[in-house]
């Protein structure tokens, strides 16, 4: 689009036998997932591309499905929930056990954070759907092995999605073998949980009256209160697993990756953040709503989401003969009609990166940009918008922040050991990664 105009926003692309659009306009954005929301819908390729990996759930329904399992879900994501920030703690631990320091110089070796902030999500995740967690961080076999499927199923994914209505070409026996293990292995621990609770049930006033501990929110115990149909628990817990897990893994790997870069920027963080939570980074409590309030916190997250965009593309599809507000024209101003049946792809990497939205330093990794913009427009949808927006964004936020605090209270120094020219390198696996990893050296300060 820049080579056309700095102007343009919205174009036409022919691809094999057909055109779609792209647009990375805003008020684009305002039609396609708000007011004109009725209009659009993810397209019938996307769907099929994900549904031998995920089934039919959130993430791959349209029309009444989608709203079943919207409704189903989303109380299971209220703020009571997302804030429950202590299940975070046991593994925050397990991550730092694989962060050991020199007992005289205070350093670690050098260390790749990326895989670890997977592992981590892998296991919090896991936990907070089944109960389980597949303690990947500790080199667990079950949980290293659903590491290598998910991405191997994941990875294919990507592939069917980039061929779009030829998404049925990629088939291969290595993402049968993915997708199969991952069913096995939902089915196996859905299958226990609902016998589990069934005989539970069978108990139910009988024994001692003494109070019970509340037990710890698990979602598939709460799903099977609405249904006890063995493939509909694992299809809904698996749209969730990925929808969640890889996203905020990636935005933990992006915050690091530009805190190593702009010891300036954690230095400042740092402070702030004994200030407000206290520098023990095991004996001090993290409370929720103060982690929401931490506005530097929060902005730096905001600009990792930002200057990387985790979720680099989105797409919708026209239900029926509709237009665009702008884009048509010699001033590309003009309304654009959009034929039903027609795609739409959002590259939300590209608005972000818009010079006249953001400013001359687009490029640069600037938390302070968000203290002149409190309340971001159409031109930030990192979660995606309207209906359709991720129910977890508040726990990526919680959990993410959790993470970064008790880092800041551990090491007061972090050194970007990355060899090269120091260019940013994207690993796109339908989330955006760093391509080259979050090699570091990490410093412990003296916290007794």
């Amino acid at each position: 689009m820049d080579s056309i105009s700095p102007n343009c926003h919205t174009v036409r692309v022919p691809v094999f036998d057909y055109e779609i659009f792209v647009t990375r306009d805003p008020e684009n954005m305002r039609a396609i997932f708000s007011t004109q929301s009725n209009d659009f819908d993810i397209s019938y390729f996307r769907q099929m591309s994900w549904l031998p990996m995920i089934g039919k759930g959130i993430f791959t329904t349209r029309g009444w499905n989608w709203k079943h399992s919207r409704l189903r879900l989303r109380p299971q994501f209220a703020r009571d929930i997302v804030s429950d920030v202590d299940r975070e703690q046991r593994h925050v631990e397990a991550l730092m056990k694989r962060l050991p320091s020199d007992a005289v110089t205070k350093w670690t070796d050098k260390v790749d954070l990326q895989p670890l902030f997977f592992n981590f999500t892998l296991d919090t995740a896991s936990e907070f759907l089944y109960g389980q967690s597949v303690h990947s961080q500790q080199g667990n076999q079950e949980g290293i092995e659903m590491a290598t499927h998910l991405y191997n199923a994941k990875m294919t994914v990507h592939r069917r999605i980039e061929l779009d209505k030829f998404y049925w070409l990629i088939n291969t026996s290595k993402f049968r073998k993915a997708f199969n293990s991952l069913h096995k292995w939902v089915d196996g621990i859905v299958a226990a949980r609902l016998e589990q609770i069934k005989q539970q049930q069978k108990w139910v006033g009988f024994g001692d009256d003494e109070p019970k501990q509340p037990q710890r929110f698990v979602l598939l115990d709460e799903l099977a209160k609405d249904t006890q149909d063995l493939s509909e628990l694992r299809n809904e817990t698996l749209n969730v697993l990925v929808a969640g897990r890889d996203t905020t893994g990636s935005l933990l790997g992006w915050v690091f990756y530009f805190l190593a870069r702009h010891p300036d920027v954690y230095a400042k963080l740092r402070e702030i953040v004994i200030a407000t939570f206290g520098a023990h980074p095991t004996r001090t409590k993290i409370d929720f709503n103060i982690l929401r309030n931490c506005a530097y916190l929060q902005h730096v997250m905001k600009e990792a989401l930002r200057v990387a965009t985790v979720i680099p593309m989105n797409e919708r599809v026209a239900l029926r003969d509709t237009t665009l507000p702008v884009g048509g024209g010699e001033d590309w101003k003009g309304k654009v009609f959009i034929p039903a049946g027609t795609q739409i792809l959002i590259p939300t990497y590209a608005m972000q990166h818009r010079k006249d939205l953001w400013g001359p330093d687009v490029e640069e990794f600037k938390p302070e940009r968000w203290e002149a913009k409190k309340q971001p427009g159409w031109e930030f949808i990192p979660f995606g918008a309207g209906d359709r927006k991720c129910l977890g964004q508040q726990f990526a936020f919680t959990e993410t922040g959790y993470v970064i605090v008790r880092f800041c209270q551990r090491f007061d120094k972090m050194e970007n050991v990355e060899e090269g020219d120091g260019r940013i390198r994207l690993h796109h696996a339908i989330e955006n990664r760093s391509g080259t990893g979050v090699q570091v050296k990490l410093h412990e300060a003296d916290y007794e």
